[in-house]
């Protein structure tokens, strides 16, 4: 109650300070970036937002674009369907900045070398856009996010007066091989971004399209020229370290992918060559393996045939998380689809053994941590079809 309370007269304060404020000649906007923190998916990028301080307006706030609501309505249902909406918030910048340094991420600031009346434009829309009617976005992970929307602020306040450097650095990165750099201590949370995203995170990214992450906002700002009076300048007037974070080790929570999908490809293996032996299938291991991996592939048809989730179009997991595998898995203990199984696993090995060849050269990149699944469903599906043709009696 007492932070509702808090809030609400931050808020207050806010729009009767700002409304229609006039910022005095020694104001200042500034890019704020903050570190990433390596325990935390949400986190693990880092984060961006702008600062507008004027201490003769006792104006000195954090606008953030980072901001949602668990309790805005139908919120799980939209997050399924892609409809994520994030909104402008403003803050305290003390605050801000405090709760940054508990968190122990890094915090830089550079301000921003603006004429007066650019000053004006861009406080003037950061105010219009965080009004309530206004301060909603429709949230997109590359194209439209917090660091993206301060990049497109700065691109449309400033117009003509803005120049860009296209040339600090030379684009050779998809979306997915720099999500995979930030991600390199959550193995887990790359894991699902790599299943769930297809080939449309693939593609080379323009210098411009860097900058859906904080850190590249910062070097671009760095870089960047804009016009005042009549010449072009350095956008970034002055860098400030505001905080360096404490050298600090990402904590692990979860036994590492390879651990386990290795200790899952043994555990198949091991129970294959019993089978072999025996002569006989571990029906219930191929249930769960097949189903499983089915399951998969029904979300993965699902986030792109019935959500509004553009990036994992095309999906390449579906070569080895095929939906037909869950009806596979019942055929497997099926008298009355019997006879689809041989041909069925068969095509399964033939595809998974192509998928497995040729998975380095694939438009997109599949995730190494899924080998092991691979090299499972492959051994199974061979050895289903080989005994099942040799003894077809006992299905």
């Amino acid at each position: 109650m007492n932070k509702f309370i808090f809030l609400v007269c931050l808020l207050i304060s806010f729009y009767s300070t700002a409304q229609n404020s006039i910022l005095s000649p020694s104001a200042k906007i500034s890019l704020v970036t903050l570190g990433p923190d390596k325990n935390e998916l949400y986190a693990a990028f880092g984060h961006t937002a702008l600062r507008v301080y004027d201490s003769l307006n006792e104006i000195d706030y954090a606008f953030n674009y980072g901001v949602f609501d668990f309790n805005q309505p139908n919120f799980y249902l939209n997050f399924a369907k892609g409809f994520l909406y994030y909104k402008l918030g403003v803050y305290s910048y003390q605050d801000f900045k405090g709760a940054y340094i508990s968190y122990n991420r890094f915090i830089h600031e550079q301000t921003l070398n603006l004429t007066q009346a650019q000053k004006q434009k861009v406080f003037d829309f950061l105010i219009w856009n965080a009004r309530p009617e206004n301060q909603t976005y429709r949230y997109d992970y590359y194209h439209n996010n917090c660091a993206t929307k301060i990049r497109d602020v700065l691109t449309e306040q400033l117009g003509a007066d803005l120049g860009w450097d296209s040339t600090l650095l030379k684009p050779q990165h998809s979306f997915r091989e720099k999500t995979d750099e930030y991600l390199d201590t959550l193995p887990w949370g790359d894991l699902g971004i790599d299943i769930c995203l297809g080939l449309p995170i693939d593609r080379k990214m323009s210098a411009y399209e860097y900058m859906f992450l904080p850190d590249y906002v910062e070097r671009f700002v760095a870089k960047a020229k804009v016009k005042n009076d009549s010449a072009f300048v350095p956008l970034a007037s002055v860098t400030k370290i505001v905080f360096s974070a404490n050298p600090s080790e990402a904590t692990t929570t979860f036994v590492h992918p390879w651990i386990a999908f290795g200790t899952l490809f043994l555990i198949v293996a091991l129970i294959s060559w019993r089978d072999w032996k025996r002569k006989n299938l571990s029906k219930w291991l191929d249930a769960i393996l097949f189903g499983m991996c089915g399951l998969i592939g029904i979300l993965l048809i699902s986030l792109w045939a019935f959500t509004d989730h553009h990036d994992a179009a095309r999906n390449f997991n579906l070569l080895w998380a095929f939906p037909l595998h869950l009806v596979g898995a019942v055929a497997l203990v099926s008298k009355s689809l019997k006879r689809f199984v041989i041909p069925y696993f068969t095509l399964v090995n033939i595809i998974t053994g192509i998928l497995m060849l040729f998975w380095i050269g694939l438009p997109q990149e599949l995730n190494p941590f899924l080998w092991p699944i691979s090299l499972a469903l492959m051994l199974r599906s061979c050895l289903i079809s080989t005994l099942l043709k040799v003894n077809f009696s006992r299905l």
